[in-house]
């Protein structure tokens, strides 16, 4: 069966089926399965999908067949699609070009680092559908550049993540400047938390839930390691040697900072180690060249911060690395899921110091899921892991003994100091001398 005739039972516009038949979809994914007919439906869905799942698709189709069935063509936008960075946005236009690209319908960024001018002349050219960050929509809303009040669509995607860097008033804020209560879908890739939950209440009505997978659902195509590190010099050390040994092509190196970021950038440089470096702080002249190098690479290594660990999109990642150990389950998942895609099998491991072990067992409780233990012993260090851990995973520590209260020696009480002696008014200099009204400390002459 056909790639086309695996879709054609959504009913999608022809152009749109051969754009799919020219990427070569040979079959919905579940996401899309489920996410694609209620969303041509109308409804406001609220779609709990882990990242790789195939969700971008699942709300452009319906998106993409929606305008091209309608004829009114107002002169504004009248889909928006707000993503937490800008690699994701970048990631999603792409993907928008691709399912459209045999239409006349056309997708536009509205991003943060690119020229403020330059975007503004783009959205007097009327696109289709916006795809944004939340904090550049806003100011180009408040230049009077865009215009949300034809939008029809409205998609929020990671919505999780957009909590996690502050962006909820500001979705609030663009999703209440799209006026006639467009149709929304919200996309995360957990159930959340208060937080969410009162996203959802401002944004979306009486939504449908689709919960396809959620983040802490087993990945089996993915093995996840743990490997015991004495502290940061020993993790350079491992890295270098699972970089040489582990015959990884394209790799992923997580840190939880830029500055351990730009650090391990030139000590792998210095290593003969082709590596590129992304974080925050980089320009995005300078962040679309470390993609777009490492993307071209046959064999590299990308050292980025959590701002990669979304919406980028790199075929055959072979190791994913977690030089510092993420501050949360939802975190590490985000990264992991970066190889392992669309069933292909990957590799992650996690360099775990002793201060990190808590942390490193939380996750594991929260995924409900074990990690293989690993010790290197090309690169020996001291600390192998806890000798004797907990029912919860966390090492047993060392606990005072209480002693006992009948045997317990008292504690002799200290000895009171002597009160001072004031001294007459006429005291020789340098002594003490009372205050006349006797209650400001004492001063010496």
């Amino acid at each position: 069966m056909s790639s086309q005739s695996q879709f054609s039972q959504f009913n999608l516009h022809e152009r749109i089926l051969k754009a799919i038949d020219a990427l070569g979809f040979e079959e919905p994914t579940a996401v899309q399965q489920a996410t694609i007919p209620a969303a041509l439906d109308g409804d406001d869905l609220y779609i709990i999908a882990r990242t790789g799942s195939g969700k971008t698709a699942a709300y452009l189709l319906p998106i993409l067949q929606q305008l091209q069935l309608d004829e009114s063509k107002p002169l504004a936008p009248r889909a928006l699609v707000l993503s937490p960075t800008r690699e994701l946005a970048k990631q999603i236009l792409d993907d928008a070009q691709q399912l459209a690209r045999f239409t006349f319908l056309k997708a536009e960024l509205v991003i943060g680092g690119e020229d403020f001018k330059v975007q503004a002349a783009k959205l007097r050219k009327n696109p289709d559908i916006i795809i944004a960050t939340p904090g550049r929509a806003l100011e180009q809303l408040a230049a009077s550049n865009l215009d949300l009040t034809q939008v029809r669509t409205l998609v929020i995607d990671e919505a999780d993540r957009m909590l996690d860097m502050g962006f909820s008033d500001d979705v609030i804020r663009l999703a209440e400047a799209c006026s006639g209560q467009p149709q929304t879908l919200l996309c995360s890739a957990t159930k959340g938390n208060a937080g969410l939950r009162r996203m959802i209440d401002k944004v979306l009505e009486e939504p449908r839930w689709l919960e396809l997978d959620s983040i802490r659902d087993d990945t089996p195509a993915i093995r996840q390691q743990v490997v015991p590190a004495d502290d940061n010099s020993h993790k350079e050390a491992l890295l270098k040697w699972l970089l040489a040994n582990e015959n990884a092509g394209k790799v992923i190196v997580f840190t939880n900072t830029r500055v351990m970021a730009d650090r391990l950038n030139g000590v792998l440089r210095a290593a003969d180690i082709r590596t590129y470096v992304l974080h925050g702080e980089k320009d995005q002249k300078d962040r679309k060249q470390a993609i777009e190098r490492f993307r071209q690479g046959q064999f590299a290594v990308l050292v980025a911060t959590d701002v990669a660990a979304r919406g980028l999109d790199i075929d055959d990642l072979d190791l994913v690395v977690n030089f510092d150990m993420p501050r949360s389950g939802d975190d590490y998942l985000h990264r992991v899921g970066r190889t392992g895609r669309a069933g292909a099998e990957g590799l992650a491991i996690s360099l775990v110091t002793p201060h990190e072990w808590n942390l490193m067992s939380s996750i594991e409780r929260y995924l409900r899921r074990q990690f293989e233990r690993r010790v290197v012993k090309e690169v020996p260090g001291s600390f192998k892991g806890p000798k004797k851990v907990k029912a919860s995973g966390k090492p047993v520590g060392a606990k005072k003994k209480k002693a006992d209260k009948k045997t317990a020696k008292p504690k002799k009480p200290k000895a009171a100091k002597p009160a001072a002696k004031r001294k007459p008014s006429g005291a020789p200099q340098g002594q003490v001398v009372a205050s006349p009204d006797g209650l400001a400390p004492p001063k010496r002459r």
